[in-house]
């Protein structure tokens, strides 16, 4: 069974057979001696959970990974990439499901092209940059929530029942084709609660052992994640470790002890990794700013995915004299802010740009950018101004529908996300992030026969197969 949603209504599709006939499914294929990839086979004992692996040379089950972060913008589908990236170095077939998301795309259909569907989109991003071919999108999301979805929810309108069986479901053909299974929550432990789809409760149903991700601190970071603990503890959801990341370098080598000691002592939970700030990844590129803005670029398409530093972003209010200066002395990759009036600022800026084309011995490339800002309706490009920006199509010039402060003040506020086109910063971020992530340990955690690792209420391994 799938489900997809469209503007305005929920649509279910394909079999409507309850989880029973999905775990029966499974139990039978696994009593013929089907297997998935590897050393891995789906299970006949009734109390293992249907979701679990079970490894013939250790004799251990591989239980699914689920991560979660403790507020936005801490790094969780980085992290997630990193941990992806690890996994498929150690098992065959790599699983991935977002079974709630929100921010969503279209895609063609794996079974028919000329279906289009919505998932989430770093559904996409792991699907394409992993080549994640053997499981389906629709599988991979087969919850999304768009505008007006939480209020037919508490209309009535959606049903809580259909929701389990459609992530229950699809986790079921993801993990019979895995080795392993690795799931990403959206947010923070709470986020979807009040469709009752929260990322504790839903770890809880899929059998998931939690990894959680906070940003970089000690006491900061230790109240954000017993506040996501508490909800993990309540469900009854086994922490298998935590990620700390964007640690300050100076600080690195004091948060990494110290916040690794007070989490064992306080919890018996383990650093899985301490990642180093690299300020790269929040550096937003033309892209992110066309998606920001929803505008596009006037010239320099081919420029889009260059990355500007948020602390290399001025507003010009100068004499053209003063910029063209800066143009020549700041860091080459600058963003530039000036006003549409400014037609001096704009001809210098392609004067600027031509020039660095035919000089050969200019000691640096051009990478600056201009923002081009005014107000719609009030303020134009001249037209001369304007057919000489088509006249250089290769410099990077975008218009802005705003102030220029708001232009500013949006940019410095805004935090780029990872995404599918975006190819270099996405390597950067796993390359990265991986080598700090103690994937030993993450596997000891998620495979070893005794759970409780001196967890204060941890369940035991007979506890898990029972959930």
């Amino acid at each position: 069974m799938s489900m997809q949603y469209l503007p305005g209504k929920v649509c279910f599709s394909g079999s409507a057979a309850k989880w029973s006939r999905v775990v029966s499914s499974i139990s039978s294929n696994s009593s013929t001696g089907s297997s998935t990839p590897g050393n891995y086979k789906r299970f006949i004992h009734p109390s293992d959970h249907p979701y679990w692996s079970y490894d013939e040379k250790s004799g251990r089950h591989q239980r699914p990974i689920f991560v979660a972060a403790t507020k936005q913008h801490v790094g969780k589908t980085t992290t997630s990439l990193a941990i992806m990236s690890g996994l498929q170095k150690r098992f065959d077939k790599v699983g991935f499901i977002k079974p709630v998301g929100q921010q969503h795309v279209a895609v063609p259909s794996n079974k028919n092209s000329d279906e289009v569907i919505r998932v989430d989109k770093d559904v996409v991003l792991m699907r394409e940059h992993f080549d994640l071919n053997h499981i389906d999108y629709k599988d991979m999301s087969p919850v999304i929530i768009p505008q007006g979805y939480t209020r037919d929810y508490v209309d009535g309108k959606i049903n809580f029942d259909d929701q389990v069986e459609v992530v229950e479901s699809s986790m079921a053909r993801i993990a019979e084709k895995s080795d392993a299974v690795l799931i990403e929550g959206t947010g923070h432990c709470a986020v979807g609660s009040i469709v009752g789809l929260n990322n504790a409760k839903v770890a809880k149903m899929l059998g998931a052992d939690m990894v959680l991700i906070a940003n970089g601190g000690l006491g900061k970071a230790f109240d954000e994640l017993e506040l996501n603990r508490i909800l993990c503890q309540h469900y009854g959801v086994r922490i298998a470790g935590v990620v700390i990341n964007k640690v300050i370098r100076e600080k690195y080598d004091q948060t990494k002890e110290y916040i690794a000691k007070a989490m064992m002592q306080t919890w018996g939970i383990p650093l899985l990794g301490c990642i180093p700030d690299r300020p790269f990844l929040g550096c937003p590129a033309l892209a992110d700013l066309e998606k920001l803005f929803d505008t596009k670029l006037l010239s320099g398409s081919e420029q889009r995915f260059r990355h500007y530093n948020i602390g290399d972003v001025n507003i010009v209010t100068t004499s053209l004299t003063r910029f063209l200066e800066n143009l020549r002395e700041k860091p080459a990759r600058t963003l530039y802010i000036c006003h549409v009036t400014r037609d001096d600022l704009i001809v210098g800026f392609l004067g600027e740009f031509q020039r660095a084309q035919t000089t050969k011995n200019d000691e640096r490339d051009f990478e600056a950018a201009l923002v081009v800002c005014g107000r719609k309706d009030k303020y134009n490009f001249s037209r001369e101004v304007r057919e000489m920006i088509d006249g250089h199509p290769g410099c990077p010039i975008m218009a802005v529908e705003k102030t220029t402060h708001e232009a500013l003040k949006a940019i410095h506020k805004f935090t780029p996300k990872l995404n599918i086109d975006d190819t270099n910063r996405v390597t950067v971020a796993v390359n990265h992030y991986e080598p700090y992530i103690d994937f030993d340990e993450l596997m000891r955690r998620t495979r070893s026969g005794n759970s409780s690792f001196n967890e204060p209420g941890a369940p035991s391994l007979e506890d898990l197969r029972r959930l």
